[in-house]
C-alpha cells in the first residue's frame, strides 16, 4: 500500500480522473473533500490507486462520478480539521447501520484525509473574508461526500476562526448586499429644491391679496414665501447644472418650474386677463368671427392694419371655434406661460449647434427666461412671431452651415420648403419681425461658415411679396412717417421709453428693468472677453445679438423699438452671459477630441456610476459669486415684469362696467376716455368709435383740465341720434395716467367731479371700477 502523500505532493495539481471503468475494481478514485482546487476547478489527488485496494466496499454504495472541490468544501474540511493541540479530529454524524465501523488513525486513507484537512485549515485561515456575517445567516447546503461516513456519534465542530472563511457565492436575492439607498438619494437630491420651491410658491399664491395694488404692482403684494421659493429654486438649479454627471432632464425641470413661477403666478392671482392690448387682440378675433372675412380701412379705419396682417388672429379664431369657447379671453391669461414654453425648443436647438456643454446650454436658457421681461409674451402676434423667428434661425444654423457637406446639400430642398413655411407664417402675422429676421440672416450670410444666401433671399422675397400686395394700403399711408424717422436715432431711442414714469414705485420698477437688461448685456461682453474659444466657435450667436442694433435707425415703432431690440438681442446675449458665469466651457470640437483621445477606462465601464451626495462647495469665486449674480437677476425679473400690474390689471367690476357700456351703446356711438388703458377698449370697434383725449395735442388737454365738462361736451356734441356719446373713466385709466406722468390724481378727480356736476351729462353706471356718463340729447 502506498504511503500517504505529503502536503507538497498534494499541492501539485494532477489531471482529473477519466471516465469510470465498467467494473468496480478499475474505477477512478473520487476526489477527497480536502484536496486543493486546480486551475480548471477540479480537485486532484496524489493517489490514483483503485479505491478497492485501500478499503472494503460499502454494501449500499453506488458508483458516483468524480466530483470537484469548491471553496465551501474546503471550508467544511477546515471545520472538521483536527485540533492542533490534541491531534483529535471531530467525528462526523452517525451513519446508517450498514456502514463499517470507524477507521483508526493507522488507516492510511484516514490519516491522509486528516492531514489534508489540517493543511486546508491553515490555508483558509489566511484568506480575506468579506461576507462572514452573510454566511452565518445564510448557510449553504452540505456538499455530497464521496467517502463513506463513519458510524460514530456526532461531535461538536470546532468554531471558525475570525476571517478564516471565504466569501460564499451569491445563490439568490437574499445573498445580495443591502441596497445603497444613499446613492439613490444622491441621484434624486435635485428634486428636493424643486419640491420645496413649488410648495413655497403654492403657499404664496394662496396667501397673496391683489385687491389693492400700489405703485409697485405685484411686488409689494406677493407673500414673502414667493421670494424664498424663487431663491431656493435658483440655488438648486445652480448646483445641479454645474454637476456634469446630472442628466439634462433635471435642468429642464428647473427651467419649467421657473417659467411656472414667473408666468403662471399672475394667471392664478388675477381673475381677469392682463394688458389692455390683449383685450384689443381679443376684439380683433371677435371681429373676424363676426364678419367672416377681412375688411379694409374704409370700414375699419386705423384698425384695418390688423386685417392686413391677419395670420395670428385667423389662427386664434380657428382655435376658439375648435375649443368651443365664447372668446379668446377664456384662455389668454395663460398665454404668457404657453408662449414662453414654445421658445425652449428653438433655443435648445440653437445653443446645441455650438456646444454640448449642458452647463452652458441650460444656464443660457435660464438667463434668457429671467432677462425676457419686456412683456411681449402676452396674447399677441409678437409672441408667436418671435418663436417662429427663433425656429428659422435654428434651421439656418443647423442645416445651412458649411459643415453640412454634400449630403446636406441633397436634402436642402426639404429644409428650404420648411423655411419658407415658417417665414410665411411670420410675414402674415407681424410687421416688425420680418425686418429683424432679414437683417439677422444677412449678417449670418456675410460669414464664411454660413455663406448661403438662400435663407436671406427667400425671406426677402416673401416679405416684399406681402408688403406689395395685402399690406400695401397700410404702408402707403405710413410710408411718409417711416421715411422721416429713418436715421433719427436720438428721437427713436428717446421715444422708446414712452412717457416718463412717475411715482416711487414706477421709477423703481423701471430702473430694475433697465439694470436687468444692462447686466445681461455686460455679462455677455464679459463672456466674449473671458471665453476666448467661443469667439470663433459661437461667432454666429454674436452676430445674432448684434444684428438688431441697426433697427434703432429705422423707426421708433410706436415708442417701443428699444424694447423690441433688447428682446431680439437676448438669445445671443444670454449665451455669452452664461459663459461669463461658468468656468472654462467646452465646444463641439473639444468634445469630439476628448472622446477620441480619452475612451472610458475598463474600471469605469465595469462599475456603475454613483452620484455623490450633495456637498456645499468651498467658498470660491467660481461658485458663489456667479450664484449671487444669477439670484439677483432672477429676483429682479419680478419687479421688471410685474411692477406695473396696477396699470395692467383690471378688476372684474371694471370689466363689468365697460361691458355694460357696449351692451347698450347703439351703432355709431362714441366713447370718450382719458386713455385706452381699460378692458374691452376696442370692443365692437367696427360699429363704435373711440376718442382718448390724452393722446390729443397737449394744448387741448390743458383746455380739458381747465374746464372739463364744457370742453368735453363740445367735443362729444357732433354725435347724431340715435347714436349716443359716453364718457368713461375707470381705475385702469387713472393708474396709467398717474404712473406715466400724464395727469395726476388731483387733475383726474377734478375732471370727474366737473362731469358729475354738469347738467350736460347723465350718470349711467358707477362702481369701484369707474364711472360711466352719457351726454344728454338736449346738450
Amino acid at each position: 500500500m502506498r504511503p500517504p502523500a505529503t502536503p507538497r505532493e498534494r499541492s501539485v495539481p494532477e489531471p482529473a480522473p477519466g471516465p469510470e471503468a465498467t467494473d468496480g475494481s478499475h474505477r477512478a478514485a473520487p476526489t477527497p473533500p480536502d484536496a486543493p482546487e486546480t486551475a480548471d476547478g477540479t480537485g486532484a489527488t496524489s493517489d490514483p490507486a483503485p479505491r478497492a485496494a485501500q478499503e472494503p466496499p460499502t454494501p449500499a454504495a453506488s458508483p458516483e462520478p468524480p466530483t470537484t472541490v469548491s471553496r465551501k468544501q474546503a471550508a467544511k474540511a477546515a471545520a472538521t480539521s483536527p485540533d492542533p493541540t490534541t491531534g483529535r479530529s471531530p467525528q462526523p454524524p452517525t451513519a446508517t447501520a450498514t456502514q463499517p465501523p470507524t477507521a483508526t488513525a493507522s488507516d492510511p486513507v484516514t490519516a491522509a484525509s486528516q492531514e489534508s484537512a489540517a493543511t486546508a485549515s491553515e490555508e483558509a485561515s489566511v484568506r480575506p473574508v468579506r461576507a462572514a456575517t452573510a454566511r452565518a445567516h445564510h448557510p449553504t447546503a452540505r456538499e455530497p461526500s464521496t467517502t463513506p461516513a463513519p458510524t460514530t456519534a456526532p461531535a461538536p465542530t470546532t468554531p471558525e476562526p475570525s476571517g478564516s472563511a471565504p466569501e460564499p457565492p451569491v445563490t439568490d436575492l437574499s445573498d445580495l448586499a443591502p441596497a445603497a439607498w444613499p446613492a439613490r438619494a444622491a441621484a434624486a437630491w435635485p428634486a428636493l429644491p424643486l419640491l420645496v420651491a413649488l410648495a413655497l410658491w403654492v403657499y404664496a399664491t394662496r396667501h397673496t391679496d391683489v385687491s389693492a395694488l400700489d405703485d409697485f404692482g405685484l411686488v409689494s403684494a406677493l407673500h414673502p414665501t414667493f421670494w424664498a421659493g424663487l431663491a431656493v429654486l435658483t440655488a438648486g438649479f445652480w448646483f445641479t447644472v454645474r454637476d456634469r454627471r446630472r442628466p439634462g432632464a433635471w435642468s429642464l425641470a428647473y427651467v419649467l418650474v421657473l417659467l411656472v413661477m414667473e408666468r403662471a403666478t399672475q394667471a392664478l392671482l388675477y381673475p381677469t386677463p392682463l394688458y389692455a392690448w390683449a383685450w384689443k387682440h381679443d376684439a380683433v378675433i371677435d371681429h373676424l368671427l363676426t364678419s367672416g372675412g377681412l375688411q379694409g380701412a374704409d370700414r375699419l379705419g386705423d384698425m384695418a392694419v390688423y386685417d392686413q396682417w391677419p395670420g395670428f388672429f385667423a389662427a386664434q379664431a380657428a382655435l376658439v371655434r375648435l375649443l368651443g369657447v365664447d372668446n379668446a379671453a377664456m384662455y389668454m391669461a395663460w398665454w404668457p406661460l404657453v408662449s414662453s414654453v414654445l421658445l425652449l425648443l428653438p433655443l435648445l436647438l440653437i445653443y446645441r449647434t455650438f456646444t454640448e456643454d449642458r452647463r452652458l446650454i441650460w444656464t443660457a436658457v435660464w438667463l434668457f427666461c429671467v432677462g425676457n421681461w419686456v412683456g411681449q409674451d402676452y396674447f399677441s402676434p409678437q409672441s408667436v412671431a418671435f418663436a417662429l423667428h427663433l425656429g428659422v434661425l435654428a434651421v439656418v444654423l443647423r442645416r445651412y452651415g458649411r459643415s453640412g457637406g454634400p449630403h446636406g446639400r441633397q436634402g436642402q430642398a426639404v429644409w428650404t420648403v420648411l423655411l419658407s413655411v415658417l417665414v410665411t407664417a411670420i410675414v402674415v402675422s407681424h410687421q416688425l419681425t420680418p425686418g429683424m429676421l432679414v437683417v439677422t440672416l444677412v449678417a449670418l450670410a456675410l460669414t464664411r461658415r454660413y455663406r448661403d444666401w438662400v435663407p436671406a433671399v427667400t425671406t426677402v422675397v416673401i416679405f416684399l411679396a406681402w408688403c406689395l400686395t395685402a399690406a400695401l394700403p397700410f404702408l402707403s399711408d405710413a410710408m411718409p412717417d417711416m421715411i422721416r424717422s429713418i436715421g433719427d436715432i436720438g428721437a427713436n431711442v428717446e421715444t422708446g421709453y414712452g412717457t416718463t414714469p412717475t411715482g416711487t414705485g414706477a421709477v423703481a420698477t423701471s430702473w430694475a428693468a433697465r439694470l436687468l437688461s444692462g447686466s445681461v448685456l455686460l455679462l455677455a461682453l464679459a463672456g466674449v472677453v473671458r471665453q476666448r474659444v467661443l469667439r470663433h466657435r459661437a461667432l454666429p450667436l454674436l452676430l445674432i445679438a448684434a444684428a438688431p442694433l441697426p433697427m434703432f435707425a429705422a423707426s421708433s415703432y410706436g415708442s417701443e423699438m428699444i424694447f423690441r431690440v433688447l428682446m431680439f438681442m437676448l438669445p445671443g446675449a444670454a449665451f455669452f452671459a452664461a459663459a461669463a458665469l461658468l468656468p472654462k466651457v467646452r465646444t463641439l470640437a473639444a468634445d469630439a477630441a476628448a472622446r477620441d483621445t480619452a475612451p472610458p477606462s475598463p474600471a469605469t465601464r465595469a462599475r456603475p456610476r454613483r452620484v455623490p451626495l450633495p456637498a456645499l462647495p468651498r467658498p470660491r469665486y467660481g461658485v458663489w459669486v456667479p450664484l449671487l449674480v444669477l439670484l439677483a437677476g432672477t429676483l429682479a425679473f419680478v419687479p421688471s415684469y410685474s411692477g406695473k400690474d396696477r396699470v395692467n390689471y383690471f378688476p372684474p367690476r371694471e370689466v363689468a362696467l365697460v361691458q355694460q357700456l357696449f351692451d347698450q351703446a347703439p351703432d355709431d356711438s362714441l366713447v370718450v376716455a382719458a386713455n385706452r388703458n381699460y378692458p374691452l377698449a376696442y370692443e365692437q370697434y367696427w360699429r363704435v368709435d373711440h376718442y382718448w383725449f390724452l393722446d390729443d395735442d397737449r394744448r387741448h388737454v390743458d383746455e380739458i383740465v381747465r374746464d372739463p365738462a364744457t370742453v368735453l361736451a363740445r367735443d362729444m356734441a357732433a354725435v347724431e341720434p340715435p347714436a349716443r356719446a359716453y364718457f368713461l373713466l375707470t381705475r385702469g385709466q387713472m393708474a396709467n395716467s398717474e404712473m406715466n406722468g400724464q395727469l395726476d390724481r388731483a387733475q383726474l378727480d377734478r375732471i370727474r367731479e366737473s362731469v358729475a356736476s354738469s347738467p350736460a351729462f347723465e350718470l349711467v353706471a358707477e362702481n369701484d371700477g369707474g364711472v360711466l356718463y352719457v351726454l344728454t340729447p338736449a346738450s
